[in-house]
């Protein structure tokens, strides 16, 4: 399935400080409650010793994420704040730990789940970024959920080929994969529609049916309702653009229509509500938050200060740029609801840099949307490409993403081609190959909001040199593939693992210290 605006690149709304670490643990979680089928007792949260988390879950929110989805939180619920009280309130035993076993991903973690009645279970999932995620084994099982289809987990008491009998009760359009054991089976079926409970007692009532498992989708958009995109490559995009006369904005949200069968008029309210949760969360940021737990405090407020003050140049867009970035970050270092877009350490970028854009051209609501919808179409090569994990590419996958994004979507509201808004978002990547990813202290604000700031005013920057006439000379697509090959050229210690950079600093050393305490 290719990756959908609404599932990979803009979203997930959630609180927390990072989606790898908490939005994408928190769908784990959550799925893993609707596996174990029954409420739950006990749980052991493992993550491997050479992984990227072993240094950091606590800090970065992957506790928040789990505790979160084992509790059945929604995670925009104010009570993601403080999960750890709510664990010891309910009497649940939730206990991690570092460990050894064998991995596919930097992000991967095991967990062991008890429930009242007596099942047990066992799962590996990964995070890939962005708050995407993959269960990919379910006790001796191999699966591949995503969150993105409605399913049954069937568990039959024979290894052999599946009864014709299940085939002729499930729903035409399900998908099966049949998963053979030693001594037994699981049936993993897949269904872009809910699955009648009435198909769910019929299987029950099979011989050697042993568990029948409903498991709910958790991401906006499900699979299996999608018709033809009209291009793949960027160069066939750009084609179809220029004959088509389409900006990139119109691009995006015909390829979001095909691949997720929603009405236009339904994915220009799903974006509508999108774009009214980030302008909230600049509002909230500027007003001002309260969080303990935080390196950097209200600050985005003070740039208006500054300019009533003639400290800095007056009625600058760079000024604004900076003032909406630091919002957006600060409501998410302070649990505040927030868009991860296209992750949660990035996510000042694209929503702070196109409001600021858009007041100063005075865009009306459908050029907004649009320019989301560009956005994310360039999102969308990228997340094909190295995709959004800083834990395997650094920083350059975050901002440098955002980046990226946020220059097409300028270039959409400046009225520009859909081949002026690609050359400027490989401008604007080009520009930010090799960033690495070192927080301090753990907490995604230093150095994270400095180069949000960067990425949004780099985006500023290349959007009105392509729209001048200026040449990108490196193709997208290829300036996409240098990522991923800049990549395998870093260490892993300046991929998010605190353990390069200023991360290693003495005074990210005595701010981890003071925050720890």
């Amino acid at each position: 399935m290719l990756p959908t605006i609404f599932n990979d690149i803009i979203g997930p709304v959630m609180r927390g400080q990072s989606s790898s670490h908490t939005a994408a643990t928190w769908r784990i979680a959550r799925i893993c409650l609707d596996i174990l089928n029954e409420p739950l007792k006990k749980a052991l949260v493992e993550f491997d010793k050479d992984g990227a988390w072993a240094t950091n879950y606590m800090e970065q929110g992957t506790v928040m994420g789990i505790n979160g989805g084992l509790l059945g939180l929604e995670i925009t619920d104010f009570r993601m704040k403080n999960t750890k009280q709510l664990v010891e309130e309910r009497d649940l035993s939730i206990i991690y730990k570092i460990g050894s076993y064998p991995t596919h991903h930097v992000n991967t973690v095991r967990i062991s789940l008890s429930g009242i009645n007596g099942n047990n279970i066992l799962v590996y999932a990964a995070s890939l970024g962005g708050g995407s995620f993959n269960i990919y084994q379910v006790n001796d099982f191999k699966v591949d959920i995503r969150g993105d289809y409605h399913e049954l987990l069937v568990l039959i008491k024979s290894s052999k080929v599946v009864p014709e009998r299940i085939k002729s009760i499930i729903p035409k359009d399900a998908v099966v994969n049949q998963i053979s054991g030693k001594y037994s089976m699981l049936l993993n079926i897949k269904s872009s529609k809910e699955i009648p409970r009435e198909t769910k007692q019929q299987i029950t009532k099979l011989p050697n049916t042993q568990e029948v498992i409903v498991v709910n989708p958790i991401l906006p958009i499900l699979s299996g309702n999608d018709t033809e995109v009209p291009f793949t490559t960027i160069e066939s995009l750009l084609k179809y653009a220029e004959r088509e006369n389409y900006s990139l904005g119109d691009v995006g949200l015909i390829y979001e229509k095909c691949l997720s069968g929603l009405s236009e008029a339904g994915l220009l309210n799903k974006m509508k509500e999108i774009i009214r949760i980030i302008e909230n969360s600049i509002n909230t940021g500027i007003e001002g938050t309260i969080y303990e737990d935080r390196i950097l405090h209200h600050q985005s407020h003070l740039i208006k200060k500054a300019e009533k003050n003639n400290r800095i140049l007056h009625n600058s867009i760079l000024n604004r740029i900076i003032s909406y970035v630091t919002a957006i970050m600060e409501v998410k270092s302070a649990m505040e609801v927030f868009v991860a877009n296209p992750t949660a350490g990035s996510c000042g970028t694209v929503g702070g840099v196109i409001k600021a854009i858009a007041e100063e051209l005075k865009s009306n609501e459908d050029e907004l949307i649009k320019s989301y919808f560009a956005a994310g179409i360039v999102g969308v090569y990228f997340a094909v490409g190295p995709g959004f994990s800083a834990e395997e590419h650094g920083c350059q996958v975050e901002c440098g993403a955002a980046s990226g994004m946020a220059a097409a979507a300028i270039v959409q509201l400046f009225g520009g081609t859909a081949k002026q808004a690609i050359d400027a978002s490989s401008m604007a990547i080009q520009n930010m190959i090799g960033l690495i990813c070192d927080p301090v202290a753990d907490r995604v604000e230093v150095p994270c909001l400095g180069k949000n700031v960067n990425a949004a005013v780099n985006a500023y920057t290349s959007a009105s040199m392509i729209c001048s006439g200026f040449d990108a000379v490196i193709p997208l697509d290829e300036v996409i593939q240098t990522v991923s090959r800049v990549s395998d050229q870093m260490p892993s210690c300046v991929k998010c693992t605190g353990k390069g950079g200023l991360a290693i600093t003495n005074t990210a050393a005595d701010l981890k210290r003071k925050l720890g305490n």
